[in-house]
């Protein structure tokens, strides 16, 4: 069958793609891979072939987001979902549908390439409506692929629940005037798939799933690091216990956290005096004039897939990649959430699980960190459970072993 991904323009939203493509291509489907020209090149880098679409000065805003700081660091908290905390989440909702309305220049390229194409089955971001659009008027079967927890969902449920409740013309669903400047043009009715797929393709922890009512299909997280030279000292025995810290910038444009409450130099401050050899990730931004001390190297790259499996413990800040990673490889993790997606519900569920701990960034001086880390490395409570993490995580099906049941479904959905 022919299948097409639509993607984010960001590294962080097109790096979970990759597995799956590859797991589909190796089983003999056609795999294209659409996405915002500048994401062109870790699609093709990776081996897959890419379709350029939303080239206008509109998206391009979005892709910048992917790589200037500055423009992220006003967005700080503002999607992020944590049930279990007070959330304004009605602000959340809008700010949502702003983003749905910004991948709206994709529309009209994906539409022509879904009709041109043909494809049997379109999986797509959960930001990018067009693809559903695109997908329900060439008759492909359609799905969504996370990357994170479902907020999109979420969020939307509680919009619906509130809106039964509220007085007639109480609510004016946001999403509302998004739908209609999508389907209008096509003489298309809102369907609720067209919001939240006939299926959905999650690859997070089940025990992470936030309350919705969506059909999900649970996929194992593949870390993706791209196209990797392993360094001769990863061959090397340990000669002290390693300890990986995603320091610089975030997968999306942040400088993690963006306060600068932990700092490279209070980092370095808090592993001294502790016997371990430390990897920090960095950002010429904020590793300016630095000098490591000894046993500390930087890296300019993260790549986490092939630094991890060596690792006693990680330092992150609650992102997608870093945390499934960690918990795919059994590491027990020490997460300072920088709130923006589902960083907070990633650091409850470690902490929950007994994989690790939390740090909030107020409390998260030279100290605390130190204290912290020393006791990640001296409990083996914490590795044991971590393990136990990661045989769990073992038995979800992995890309590979998905690739039949996407074909069952999409027989059963698409449209011929």
């Amino acid at each position: 069958m022919r299948v097409l991904f639509a993607v984010f323009p960001a590294l962080a939203h097109t790096a979970p793609v990759i597995p799956l493509a590859w797991a589909l291509r190796n089983a003999g489907h056609e795999v294209r891979v659409a996405t915002h020209p500048d994401m062109v090149r870790p699609v093709t880098d990776a081996g897959l072939a890419a379709v350029p679409v939303g080239g206008s000065a509109d998206l391009a805003q979005l892709a910048d987001f992917g790589r200037n700081p500055a423009l992220r660091d006003h967005l700080e908290g503002s999607l992020a979902v944590d049930p279990e905390h007070r959330l304004d989440w009605g602000a959340t909702w809008y700010r949502m549908t702003r983003v749905f309305a910004g991948l709206r220049p994709m529309l009209e390229e994906l539409t022509g390439i879904a009709v041109r194409w043909r494809p049997d089955l379109v999986l797509w971001d959960p930001f990018c409506l067009p693809a559903a659009v695109a997908a329900r008027l060439s008759g492909a079967a359609h799905a969504r692929l996370l990357w994170g927890q479902d907020n999109v969902a979420w969020l939307r449920q509680r919009s619906q629940r509130y809106t039964a409740q509220a007085p007639s013309g109480g609510w004016p669903d946001p999403l509302e005037e998004v739908m209609q400047q999508l389907l209008e043009p096509y003489g298309l009715p809102y369907e609720e798939e067209l919001l939240l797929g006939q299926w959905t393709i999650d690859p997070m922890p089940p025990g992470m799933r936030l309350p919705a009512s969506v059909r999900y299909e649970p996929m194992r997280w593949v870390p993706h690091d791209g196209g990797v030279q392993v360094p001769d000292w990863l061959h090397t025995r340990p000669a002290r216990p390693r300890v990986c810290a995603v320091l610089g910038t975030a997968g999306r444009g942040r400088t993690a956290p963006p306060d600068g409450r932990l700092s490279a130099a209070e980092l370095f401050a808090s592993v001294a005096g502790l016997d371990v050899e430390l990897f920090v990730s960095h950002h010429p931004l904020n590793a300016e004039g630095l000098v490591p001390p000894d046993r500390v190297r930087l890296l300019d790259r993260m790549p986490l897939g092939q630094v991890l499996p060596q690792c006693s413990a990680v330092i992150h800040h609650g992102g997608e990649a870093e945390f499934s990673a960690a918990a795919v490889h059994g590491v027990p993790q020490l997460i300072v959430p920088t709130p923006f997606w589902g960083e907070e519900t990633a650091a409850d569920y470690v902490v929950r699980r007994g994989a690790g701990l939390a740090l909030d960034r107020a409390e998260c001086g030279r100290e605390p960190l130190r204290a912290s880390l020393a006791a990640l490395l001296r409990d083996p409570v914490f590795r044991e459970r971590a393990a136990v993490l990661r045989e769990e995580l073992a038995a979800v099906p992995g890309p590979a072993q998905l690739v039949p049941v996407l074909e069952e479904l999409t027989s059963r959905h698409q449209r011929i």
